[in-house]
């Protein structure tokens, strides 16, 4: 008898599914119905009882949220703020580094440029930023950071999985050599939290950012930020706002008491909204448990590198198997053709530069990948 398939866990809860094929998470995760669930019952919420929600649902919605993300990565819920995307968060570190003593930042070729933006807006202010080249495209290797790495360096920004070539990184190696230069280390987990583990303790990382986006299937709008307590609690960041005050409900205008732990790197509001839809992201994760929905998508994805090399499609993956996530990039002359093409036969992927991206997650099945994979193998000017 054969093995089941893996994958197509709580499938009927994903409606696009019904009309689609999607193999696309690493951009957007498929809404489901408890997202939807949760976004009607914060609606319900405001237009029954407006502003005095605040206090006993929607405040401990956002401590209830917190607390989430911090169990997903190993953390205290104190060291866990909440912001409206990751390019928010880097913003709030980046303005808490003293970069007089300490200029440079280091990050890599093949990390998402919001990483280095960051650090290329503040040129103007001595900021000197190194970007560290990927020999083969794949991965960068740690020889390659640990020489990059002196006493004027104040951060390492990188990935925890590579967007490009869903390469994982081993970060904690890379802490150690940060921490021996007197370096921090921040390290974008966009694309790694909800595919593969994440223990931030035992990384040894200073700050680590995630989000709603990609694999926690929570939307845009609802990002977090990791801070360890020890390492950067003596960091202040002038990006600011009334909920990392101390007493925000006090409405003191002439002294700024931030709080002591995590939670001082937030600035304003959250939006609500996109709070109630990652919630309902976190229920779905939850019912399934994270190691099994870490075991179905590894599946996956073996599935697809090794059905992909057998047809001659020479997947763009890290060469050591434990270094390889479930996003997999093909090689493609017109990446945004293939993904038209795919499209047309409702099959949902994604275009980079020279790749076609497909990235199967706990919902999909291998038949999902297996028709991608055929259509794409039908192009003869490949």
């Amino acid at each position: 008898m054969a093995a089941p398939s893996p994958g197509g866990l709580l499938r009927d809860s994903f409606p696009i599914f019904r009309q689609q094929t999607y193999l696309n998470t690493c951009s957007l995760g498929a809404l489901s119905t408890q997202s939807r669930s949760r976004l009607s019952e914060y609606l319900e919420l405001w237009e029954a009882r407006g502003a005095a929600a605040w206090y006993d649902v929607w405040l401990p919605a956002l401590d209830q949220l917190r607390g989430r993300y911090a169990r997903l990565i190993g953390a205290a819920p104190h060291e866990i703020s909440l912001h409206p995307s990751i390019s928010a968060a880097i913003a709030a570190v980046a303005e808490a580094l003293d970069h007089r003593s300490r200029p440079r930042i280091l990050t890599t070729s093949l990390d998402f440029p919001t990483l280095a933006y960051q650090w290329l807006a503040r040129k103007s202010e001595g900021v000197e930023l190194t970007v560290v080249e990927s020999p083969d495209g794949l991965e960068v290797p740690l020889e390659a950071l640990d020489s990059a790495l002196d006493g004027t360096t104040a951060l390492v920004a990188t990935s925890h999985v590579f967007f490009r070539t869903g390469a994982i990184q081993e970060v904690a190696p890379l802490a150690e050599q940060c921490h021996a230069r007197g370096a921090h280390l921040l390290v974008d987990g966009y694309q790694a939290v909800g595919q593969v583990p994440v223990d931030v303790k035992a990384m040894g990382v200073d700050f680590y950012c995630g989000g709603g986006l990609k694999w926690l299937l929570g939307g845009s709008g609802i990002a977090f930020l990791y801070a360890d307590t020890e390492r950067t609690g003596d960091l202040q960041p002038r990006v600011t706002g009334w909920f990392a005050h101390q007493d925000p409900f006090a409405f003191e205008p002439r002294s700024l008491v931030r709080r002591t732990d995590g939670r001082r790197f937030e600035a304003g509001t959250p939006s609500m909204a996109s709070v109630y839809t990652q919630l309902g992201g976190l229920d779905v994760l939850e019912e399934l448990g994270l190691e099994r929905i870490l075991a179905v998508t590894a599946a996956l994805r073996d599935d697809l590198i090794e059905r992909a090399t057998e047809m001659g499609l020479q997947p763009h993956v890290a060469r050591m198997a434990r270094n390889r996530s479930a996003i997999v990039s093909i090689p493609s002359r017109d990446p945004g053709k293939d993904v038209r093409r795919l499209a047309e036969a409702r099959i949902i992927s994604d275009a980079r530069p020279g790749h076609v991206r497909l990235s199967p997650y706990f919902y999909n099945i291998v038949d999902d990948h297996r028709a991608a994979l055929e259509l794409l193998a039908r192009d003869t000017s490949r």
